[in-house]
């Protein structure tokens, strides 16, 4: 398949070339030409993970045809949005945020625009726009603007759906899954559910009359299901969701392996930790290993593409092998995914530093486990100093990552005889999720009674009072706990 797609760039290339020496020739008549054959170049380099070379082919795209639709707008103002459209995911997926929602803002008001005087025509290319820029959108952190944005895709697909349901349910269902995602970092879980069981059941529908075209599809939207469900503590549905989505994907993999190992290897990473969750401790292990032995065969054929998953499959893995009691096999296992995400960072930094924080603070619980004190204090400093401007700019995406961070710094400071300072970093930690209680409660309500624990016992082991803000959550916490005895 990669082979085929390879000889495929080449032709690409080829009249990339000819276009250019036409163009030489006579502009006018082939400069439309060239900009689609740079548009098409764009969007095959960046199948093929050569993301920069793409994104450099559909700037030249968006330059010709942004001169173009100057000239005549009628003729090339839709062909722009096009490559507008793909101008913005190319560089969302190199971490360029804001020039990707520059150029995905630009689409949509393109598309607006066009829409209103043709919406037959039109309407159909301003919903995908919108899906796009909700996504660019939740990229960014910037949860409601994306949902906003969604809200009005999933609109208009639903009308579209109406009208016409073979080609827009297929759409409508991908929109309803992109709404449910957001909704659920938002912390509005069951709404979320929701979104996602309506795009199962399209796709189950479209699924009856075309499997081949709409397994994968169905695939995905029951790993969001999964995802969801887990949220919802509902786990036992959860564990049948992830189940039949890694059942259909190691099926499609049987058969196209090259098309779809890496979204066996993204449903096996789901499926862990659901697995561990209800006990299932063997056959989480297993799973994490069966996704990283995958995605590490990936990423040696093709490393630009996979090594990022191949990392964030590593630091499932070492927090499986850490709940199982081996810490050395954790420590080695959360290592190497740190030096794969440096390495990322190097050249992704908007990309990858968010990645490479939570792995950060992974490798320091694991040295905390370890009783490598120092170790994990550096690991865990270096996540928090990632995550503080992160999740200053953008609260509801990156302050439940900062949270966690906080504590196994507050944890490994405490195992090292630092109350004082254990119990500055536990503060820090419940300050962070106090907000995240009332927009995420399922996120954290659990963990949220444990961590003033660690902060009571890092106060008392200090000889200090709890800062009186934190006080009476102590106090009602501890009345809960003995209300339940």
């Amino acid at each position: 398949m990669l082979g085929r797609r390879e000889q495929a760039l080449e032709a690409s290339r080829e009249g990339v070339r000819l276009g250019r020496a036409l163009v030489q020739e006579n502009p006018d008549a082939f400069l439309p030409d060239l900009a689609t054959s740079l548009n098409n170049l764009g969007k095959m380099l960046s199948d093929l993970g050569k993301r920069e070379a793409a994104l450099d082919a559909t700037r030249e795209a968006v330059t010709i045809r942004r001169r173009l639709a100057r000239a005549q707008p009628d003729a090339f103002l839709s062909d722009l949005a096009i490559s507008l459209n793909n101008l913005g995911s190319d560089s969302s997926r190199l971490g360029q945020w804001e020039a990707a929602l520059d150029a995905t803002y630009e689409a949509v008001d393109i598309r607006r625009q066009l829409a209103l005087s043709r919406p037959d025509a039109f309407l159909p290319d301003l919903a995908m726009s919108l899906n796009n820029l909700g996504i660019a959108l939740s990229d960014r952190g910037r949860l409601k603007a994306a949902l906003h944005t969604t809200r009005e895709a999933v609109h208009h697909y639903r009308q579209l759906a109406l009208a016409r349901p073979t080609p827009f349910l297929p759409d409508l269902a991908s929109s309803l899954n992109n709404l449910g995602t957001i909704l659920s970092a938002l912390g509005e879980r069951e709404a979320a559910l929701d979104a996602t069981r309506e795009a199962v059941d399209i796709l189950r529908q479209l699924v009856q009359s075309r499997p081949d075209a709409f397994l994968p599809d169905l695939a995905s939207s029951l790993n969001n299901l999964g995802m969801d469900l887990s949220a919802l503590e509902e786990w036992e549905a959860a564990l049948d969701a992830s189940r039949e989505a890694t059942d259909i994907l190691r099926q499609l993999a049987q058969a196209q392996p090259d098309a779809f190992l890496p979204n066996l290897a993204a449903s096996l990473n789901n499926l862990s930790p659901v697995l561990s969750h209800l006990g299932e401790r063997e056959a989480a292990l297993d799973t994490s290993r069966e996704a990283v032995d995958i995605r590490r065969q990936l990423a040696q054929a093709h490393p630009d593409v996979f090594l990022a998953g191949l990392a964030m499959s590593l630091n499932n893995l070492g927090n499986r092998l850490n709940g199982q009691g081996e810490p050395e096999a954790a420590l080695a296992a959360s290592r190497e995914a740190v030096d794969i995400y440096r390495q990322l960072a190097q050249s992704q930094p908007d990309a990858i530093l968010p990645h490479l924080a939570t792995t950060l603070t992974s490798l320091g619980i694991d040295f905390t486990a370890l009783e490598e004190w120092e170790n994990a204090l550096d690991a865990t400093r270096e996540a928090i100093d990632i995550l503080r401007p992160l999740a200053q700019a953008h609260p509801d995406a990156f302050l439940p990552r900062l949270a966690r961070a906080l504590w196994a710094r507050g944890d490994a400071l405490l195992a090292s005889d630092q109350p004082g300072l254990a119990a500055e970093s536990f503060a820090e930690s419940l300050r962070a999720t106090l907000p995240l209680l009332e927009r995420q409660p399922h996120a954290v309500k659990d963990r949220y009674p444990t961590l003033l624990r660690r902060y009571a016992a890092a106060c008392e082991a200090a000889g200090i009072e709890p800062a009186e803000d934190l006080a009476e959550h102590i106090l009602a916490t501890e009345t809960s706990t003995e209300a339940d005895d």
